[in-house]
């Protein structure tokens, strides 16, 4: 029996062979290719994702990752659910907010919630008041990754603030070495690595706020979570001595969340994983033809980052 999609009947081989392409390529491209309808290549996929979304085992979930991507141009977000261990979106739904998250614990169901043992996300208070009011008995670690983002941000707003002050009697100085403090030292140019060495000489501010974040970074090398946080605790204690406003301010943001950062020490997962589907949740957001509604969208996540089984048929595609 063909699947019916309104008036135009598709039958379950060219469900397959759409769903197999689209995971691939653009889905007006297929559409051009096969030479049927972009209405068309979307129902075939929002019924294969029906399907698979049935069809996947759920089960051995255990631990999360809760991030969100932007979808368009203007704060435009989507939230994704991912599976830390088998790489794979769970759930997505429209915006970042607190009402978002619980659509994705209603329909989790309480039976799978209690089985998750930990949760990963950044510290975005609306995440965190919905995991802590739905899944209480999850471990909530604050994922380094954002955590060394938001520090990033305070090494950069220093540079910004010194910038200005000194743009009127030097405007070069500081003139294009955003990166140079933001980088890696293994990954700067020989160019970068020049000037960041005449640039350590001068006693700046923002090459104090850059020897600080290389020196947090040797936070994430300790085996023991007692050793980590006493020295989490002393770098904080030297970063409030520094009398650099950003970087106290991202000091009193893991004060806030203490108990959350910590625990990455205790368990140990990040959002590594998460940032690579991410990625590919941006590709599939700039190929987009079409997708204008945050339902379309969805319904191409679920298609590329699930790993959602499709429906056996007698051939085989591709």
């Amino acid at each position: 029996m063909p699947w019916s999609f309104g008036k135009s009947p598709i039958s379950l081989h060219l469900t397959v062979v759409i769903a197999e392409l689209t995971r691939r390529q653009p889905w007006q491209d297929v559409a051009r290719m096969l030479g049927i309808y972009w209405n068309t290549i979307r129902a075939a996929i929002s019924r294969a994702v029906e399907y698979g979304l049935k069809q996947r085992d759920t089960s051995g979930v255990s631990c999360i990752g809760i991030d969100e991507i932007s979808r368009r141009k203007r704060f435009v977000y989507q939230t994704n659910v991912y599976d830390l261990k088998e790489p794979r979106l769970l759930w997505t739904g429209a915006d970042r907010g607190a009402a978002t998250l619980e659509q994705f614990f209603e329909l989790w169901g309480e039976e799978r919630i209690n089985k998750l043992y930990a949760i990963c996300c950044d510290m975005w208070d609306p995440y965190i008041k919905s995991i802590k009011e739905k899944a209480p008995q999850a471990i909530l670690v604050f994922d380094k990754f954002h955590i060394i983002k938001h520090l990033n941000t305070a090494v950069d707003n220093v540079r910004k603030q010194e910038y200005r002050e000194k743009k009127e009697q030097n405007p070069e100085l500081l003139k294009g070495t955003k990166y140079i403090w933001l980088k890696n030292p293994e990954n700067l140019t020989d160019r970068q690595r020049v000037r960041l060495s005449r640039l350590e000489k001068l006693n700046l501010k923002i090459n104090r706020a850059y020897l600080l974040k290389e020196s947090f970074k040797k936070v994430y090398e300790y085996q023991y979570p007692a050793n980590a946080e006493k020295y989490l605790k002393w770098w904080c204690t030297k970063a409030m001595r520094s009398r650099l406003e950003p970087m106290k301010k991202f000091v009193k943001q893991l004060r806030r969340y203490w108990d959350n950062v910590v625990t990455y020490f205790k368990v140990g997962i990040t959002n590594a994983r998460v940032e690579g589907l991410n990625r590919k949740a941006k590709v599939v957001s700039t190929r987009a033809y079409g997708y204008k509604s945050s339902e379309t969208f969805a319904l191409a996540l679920y298609h590329a980052l699930g790993q959602l089984p499709l429906p056996e048929t007698i051939h085989k595609f591709l």
